[in-house]
């Protein structure tokens, strides 16, 4: 029997509840993409949430995507704590390394957890999610956006600092890490109470570590942060870019509804780690494949990871699409995901 036609936000959540579907969900990243879709410099859509909704908005219908993203940098909870952040006007904003916000650990005590509501970078994401909410909601999936627990530590200690501390203090490790869990839990509820469906988790550091450190430190945050956001009623997605080959498994039992793998961890390897059930977006390379490929190597790479993740499966990259990507690299991607409903795992 033919499963009728859905939308978006029905597909993509028929996927997660393991739901018959009419086609693929179609999820790729667009941040720097987006904002080329409606020829606005990269530094105003992170600072202005009409502009990236209209962007993503704009994306969305083009290419047939299934949602619409509240995401554009790691940079918008440190912001809010204090940290110094550079602008650009055409790329992401930065956070200056050698002058991290707690370069000096003994701030931490004194460090408040910014109000979500607060008008600072923070809210600016919430009234995004509470206008795609009064456009596209029921129709299009909805997606809000947090760092991770090393992420976001690694944005406010400077990456190779946290580092050292896993060895030399991991006490002071954890006083952070149970920081910011309460500063993200609060950033979370405040997106879902504006409207999104999903929650993505994005805790890049965390491929940077070995499995010791992951299992010890990292994973037992990003538990909390995925059964506390399901506790809240909302799905979870979890990217952590780079490879991820030796913490799959510990990524495979948090229990998210989706996790997407990078280019550099083989599909068939996350399908192994985490199991038939686990939803795995992803993951062609985004520019060898997708950015400087041809459609028919895109479609044939998609099918190639499609074999290997079987039926619970969403088509997107490995990582952003990249600025420049050609329009019909980007229609085949669309035209795979709506031409496949699921193949079996070999």
């Amino acid at each position: 029997m033919e499963v009728e036609s859905m939308n978006g936000y029905e597909r993509v959540m028929a996927m997660i509840e393991g739901r018959e579907v009419d086609h693929l969900p179609l999820m790729p990243i667009t941040m720097m993409f987006a904002a080329d879709q409606i020829g606005v410099p990269y530094g105003q859509y992170v600072r202005d949430y009409r502009i990236l909704v209209e962007a993503q908005l704009r994306t969305a219908e083009k290419y047939g995507f299934d949602y619409v993203s509240c995401i554009s940098d790691p940079a918008r909870e440190a912001a809010d704590c204090g940290a110094i952040v550079q602008y650009f006007e055409d790329q992401p904003p930065a956070l200056v390394e050698d002058k991290a916000l707690l370069a000096d650990k003994s701030k931490l005590k004194d460090l408040k957890v910014p109000d979500p509501y607060g008008g600072g970078r923070m809210e600016d994401r919430v009234r995004a999610a509470e206008l795609f909410r009064k456009k596209v909601g029921g129709e299009l999936l909805i997606e809000g956006w947090i760092e991770g627990p090393c992420a976001e530590a690694a944005d406010l200690r400077g990456i190779n600092t946290l580092m050292l501390d896993f060895y030399d203090d991991p006490v002071f490790v954890r006083d952070l890490f149970d920081f910011i869990l309460e500063m993200e839990l609060a950033f979370a509820r405040a997106q879902i109470e504006a409207g999104v469906d999903i929650i993505g988790i994005g805790d890049a550091a965390a491929s940077l570590i070995g499995p010791r450190f992951y299992n010890e430190f990292v994973w037992p945050y990003e538990k909390k942060m995925v059964d506390a956001i399901h506790e809240m009623g909302c799905k979870v997605r979890l990217h952590i870019c780079g490879n991820t080959n030796k913490i799959l498994e510990g990524m495979g039992r948090l229990g998210c509804d989706i996790v997407d793998l990078d280019f550099l961890v083989p599909m068939r390897t996350g399908r192994e780690a985490m199991g038939p059930d686990q939803v795995l977006l992803g993951n062609i390379d985004p520019v060898k494949v997708l950015r400087n490929g041809t459609p028919e190597l895109v479609q044939e790479k998609l099918a190639e990871c499609h074999q290997a993740a079987g039926s619970r499966y969403i088509v997107g990259a490995g990582c952003e699409v990249p600025r420049g990507t050609p329009d019909e690299n980007l229609f085949a991607m669309r035209d795979y995901a709506w031409g496949h409903v699921a193949v079996p795992s070999s």
